[in-house]
């Protein structure tokens, strides 16, 4: 983690970090334990929304692939800029097997969760970026023509930011995307490139974008019963607020709507007030939905402790609302 390569939207969206990094094979679960301490200290600072952290799977990925997801660029920085990530990266020093790669990308999309992608960094020679631009017309025409291929985004460098163009490009499955990245075809135009490519390197994420860009309950690997177990700790309490201040008093008695229209508003105003309580509460629950290393078990079972107090502590504070008036 000594180098990096950054590429910085300029709009105003959501905000995704990728980082890819290599660790030593013998300090990877001294990197899973690590990762978790980092997972809880990001978890407090502010516009963070939510993460994920995807160990290697080879031979398609040798990296570590974390994602981590805020409201805006600036807070985005502010964590990578930050006192506290300093200090986790100097303990783990040690352990990378190379430089990492850290892409912030805009979130603007969510194709679908059988995805999967490759992450391409390219620095360019002075005076060469025509050439690039050029080049990379016939590549980009060259891959949209192989089977499997759903898309791509290039984020150009950054003046005194980052120096790398990055290439993020999608294909339906990783059959496909392999097919593609070692064809001749790709190969020959990759050579030309050497002309005016001062360094080039590729990296595969195998689960796509839909994990990078989640805008309900997390990351879609986390298990369903954790997802479903917080949707209820989200859900109840705005159903019953909404019920006992709007639906009933409001909906029902002032307006007069019949019951089945009141609560297809009811539900409406649910579904999109869950948008923002959702992903609030997995955030503040990450460290249990994508626990990583030996305290896995000790974690998942933290969580569901917590989860269910939290149930009673809700219907305890629900049960001692005056009856009748929602």
């Amino acid at each position: 983690m000594a180098a990096t390569s950054t590429s910085i939207p300029t709009t105003g969206k959501v905000v995704t970090v990728v980082t890819q990094t290599r660790v030593q094979p013998e300090h990877a679960d001294d990197f899973a334990r690590w990762q978790q301490r980092v997972t809880d200290v990001v978890a407090t600072f502010p516009g963070f929304l939510d993460h994920q952290v995807m160990p290697p799977s080879p031979p398609v990925q040798d990296d570590w692939v974390i994602v981590q997801r805020f409201a805006s660029v600036e807070e985005a920085q502010a964590w990578l800029a930050s006192f506290q990530r300093q200090e986790l990266l100097r303990e783990a020093q040690g352990w990378f097997a190379g430089p990492d790669d850290i892409h912030l990308i805009t979130d603007d999309a969510a194709p679908e969760a059988s995805s999967v992608s490759a992450v391409i960094s390219a620095r360019i020679e002075p005076g060469q970026e025509e050439a690039y631009r050029r080049w990379g017309q016939r590549i980009a025409a060259a891959q949209a023509r192989y089977p499997g291929f759903q898309g791509f985004r290039i984020n150009p460098p950054i003046p005194g930011v980052q120096d790398d163009w990055v290439t993020v490009l999608q294909f339906d499955n990783e059959a496909d995307l392999n097919a593609w990245m070692t064809s001749p075809e790709r190969q020959h135009l990759l050579e030309e490139a050497k002309a005016f490519t001062a360094e080039t390197h590729s990296r595969t994420v195998r689960s796509g974008f839909s994990q990078w860009f989640r805008v309900d309950g997390g990351p879609a690997l986390a298990p369903a019963w954790k997802q479903n177990m917080l949707v209820l700790l989200a859900l109840y309490p705005v159903v019953f607020l909404f019920g006992f201040f709007v639906g009933g008093p409001l909906l029902g008695v002032r307006l007069g709507l019949p019951f089945w229209l009141s609560l297809f508003i009811g539900n409406v105003a649910s579904v999109i007030i869950l948008n923002w309580v959702v992903p609030w509460v997995s955030g503040r629950f990450g460290w249990w939905l994508h626990p990583a290393g030996e305290e896995t078990e000790r974690r998942n079972v933290t969580g569901i402790a917590i989860l269910i107090a939290l149930y009673v502590l809700l219907l305890m504070a629900f049960s001692q609302f005056p009856a009748g008036l929602g």
